[in-house]
C-alpha cells in the first residue's frame, strides 16, 4: 500500500517553480534509491504536457523505440519513424515539441550507460534553445554517476541546471504518521530499524507489528530488504567489496580507522579514500568530540549514519549463515535482547538533532555534538550531548537514555558531576537537559524531553 504523499513540500515547490518558468529549464533530481524521487516527479508533473521515461539496461535501439512511443503521446506520429541514433530523436523532439512540454528522463545514469553521447546531445539543445520553452528533468539513484554527469566541472551539462535537488530520507518525525503508530516511543523504535526511507515504511506497514515486519521483510532470505545494502552500494561504487567490509566492521563496533585497517590487514593510510567515499555518499558520518575540528583524525570515530544500514550491519550481516539456514525466529530472539541498545544509539542521534530546533531555556542553540576526552581528574569520560548557545555565553550539557524506567533526579546528579569534571565548562554558564524515553518529568534544575517533543520538531 502506498503512503500518502508526506512532506517534500519544499522540493515540490521548487520543482513546480522551475517548470513554470517562461524560459527553458534543466532540473536535476538525485539521491538514494527508494526515497521517492519518481513519485515526487510524477506528483510535480501532474497535469503538464510531459513525456516521462525510465531508463533501463536494454540496448539503445530498444530504448529509443520505447522513448519514441512515450513522446508520441505529445507529438502524434512520433513513434512511426525509426530513429537510428539518439541525436536524430532529440533533434526532432526539440523541433516539434509544443512550448512548455517536459522531457523527464528517470534513472538517467542507466540510459547514459548504454549511450554515452546523450549528455552532450542534451547540452547542445539546451544551449541553443531556439527561443522555445522546453523543459528537461533528469533523475537518478546513482549519486556517483549523477555527480559525474551533471555536477562535475568536466561534465557536458555542468552549469546548465536551474535546480539541483538531492532527495534524502524523510526526518524521523514522519515515522509515526507513516506507520500509523499510536505512541512516539514506538515511532522512535520503528525509525531505529527502518530509518526515513518511505519505501521501507510502506513495506513495514503491511504487517501488524515490528517483530513480524522484521522477520518477513528483513530477516527472511526471500524478504524484499534482506540484501538491500548490496544494491545501495552497487548504485554508487564500482568495487563494493571493500566498502561492505568497512561497513561490516563499523557495524560490529570498529569505529577508528586504525582498528578498521588492522582488522582488514591493511595500513591505516589506505583507509582514507574508501572512508571519504562513504562519507561523500552519506552512508557513514565522522564524529569528533565537541570543539575538535574534523581534521584531528586521532580523535575521529566513524559511524554508520543511516539507522536502517546501522541495524542491518549490526544484526543481519553477522547472522547471514543462520538466516540462510532459515533460523529467522532464533535470530529475532537474539536481536530483541540488545535491540534497546541499538535504539538507544539512534535516540542519542535524535536528541542531538533536536537541539537547534528546541528553544531550550528560552535560548537558541547551535548544533550539538557528543564529547569524550580526559576529565579534570585525568580519567576518561563522555557526555552524550554538548551544544553552545547562539550567543556563545552558555553551554548545554545533556544525556539521552532509552531505558523504560529512567529517573531524572539521579541522572541529573550524574550529569552535574560530569560537568564539574569537564574541562569545557570552565568560566561558562551551564544548562542541563535530559532526553528520556519516559518523557517529560517536572524538575526545576533541568529540561527533560521525551519522544513526543523530539519527533514534533524533527519534521
Amino acid at each position: 500500500m502506498q503512503l500518502a504523499f508526506l512532506n517534500r513540500s519544499e522540493e515540490l515547490a521548487r520543482l513546480r517553480a522551475a517548470l513554470a518558468r517562461r524560459t527553458s529549464t534543466l532540473t536535476v533530481l538525485y539521491g538514494r534509491r527508494r526515497c521517492g524521487k519518481s513519485r515526487l516527479l510524477r506528483h510535480a508533473l501532474a497535469g503538464m504536457q510531459v513525456a516521462y521515461y525510465v531508463g533501463d539496461d536494454r540496448e539503445g535501439i530498444l530504448q529509443r523505440s520505447a522513448l519514441a512511443a512515450e513522446l508520441a503521446r505529445i507529438i502524434p506520429g512520433f513513434d512511426q519513424v525509426t530513429y537510428p541514433e539518439w541525436g536524430v530523436l532529440f533533434s526532432r523532439w526539440w523541433e516539434a515539441a509544443p512550448p512548455g512540454a517536459v522531457l523527464a528522463l528517470d534513472e538517467f545514469p542507466a540510459l547514459v550507460a548504454r549511450a554515452r553521447e546523450i549528455p552532450s546531445l542534451l547540452q547542445k539543445h539546451i544551449d541553443v534553445g531556439g527561443g522555445r520553452r522546453i523543459h528537461v528533468v533528469l533523475a537518478g539513484s546513482s549519486q556517483r554517476m549523477m555527480h559525474g554527469l551533471v555536477l562535475d566541472r568536466s561534465a557536458p551539462l555542468y552549469g546548465r541546471a536551474n535546480e539541483i535537488l538531492r532527495l534524502g530520507p524523510l526526518p524521523a518525525g514522519w515515522t509515526g504518521r507513516a506507520l500509523r503508530l499510536r505512541s512516539a516511543a514506538a515511532a522512535v523504535e520503528a525509525y531505529a530499524v527502518w530509518g526515513g526511507v518511505p519505501r521501507y515504511w510502506e513495506l513495514a506497514r503491511d504487517y501488524s507489528n515490528l517483530d513480524e515486519a522484521l522477520q518477513e521483510v528483513l530477516l527472511n532470505p526471500m524478504g524484499v530488504l534482506h540484501r538491500e545494502p548490496s544494491g545501495l552500494l552497487l548504485d554508487d561504487l564500482r568495487d563494493t567489496t571493500q566498502a561492505a567490509s568497512i561497513l561490516s566492521l563499523i557495524g560490529q563496533g570498529c569505529h577508528r580507522p586504525s582498528e578498521i585497517a588492522a582488522r582488514l590487514g591493511k595500513p591505516a593510510t589506505s583507509m582514507s579514500r574508501p572512508l571519504s567515499r562513504l562519507l561523500d555518499l552519506g552512508i557513514i558520518r565522522r564524529d569528533c568530540p565537541f570543539g575538535i575540528l574534523p581534521r584531528d583524525s586521532k580523535r575521529t570515530l566513524y559511524r554508520i549514519a543511516d539507522p536502517f544500514l546501522r541495524f542491518w550491519f549490526r544484526y543481519v550481516d553477522p547472522n547471514r549463515s543462520r538466516l540462510e539456514a532459515r533460523q529467522e525466529s532464533s535470530v529475532l530472539v537474539a536481536i530483541k535482547r540488545t535491540l534497546s541498545q541499538h535504539v538507544g544509539t539512534v535516540w542519542e542521534d535524535l536528541a542531538r538533532e533536536s537541539v537547534p530546533r528546541l528553544r531550550c531555556f528560552d535560548q537558541s542553540w547551535k548544533p550539538a555534538s557528543v564529547w569524550w576526552g580526559t576529565g579534570v581528574d585525568r580519567r576518561p569520560m563522555e557526555i552524550d550531548l554538548v551544544a553552545e548557545s547562539e550567543s556563545g555565553n552558555a553551554l548545554l550539557l545533556g544525556e539521552a537514555k532509552w531505558s523504560k524506567k529512567s529517573n531524572a533526579i539521579p541522572l541529573l546528579a550524574q550529569l552535574k558531576e560530569k560537568a564539574q569534571n569537564c574541562p569545557l565548562v570552565r568560566g561558562r554558564e551551564v544548562k542541563y537537559a535530559l532526553w528520556l524515553r519516559s518523557g517529560a518529568t517536572r524538575t526545576r534544575r533541568a529540561k527533560v524531553y521525551g519522544p513526543e517533543q523530539v519527533l514534533r520538531v524533527l519534521k
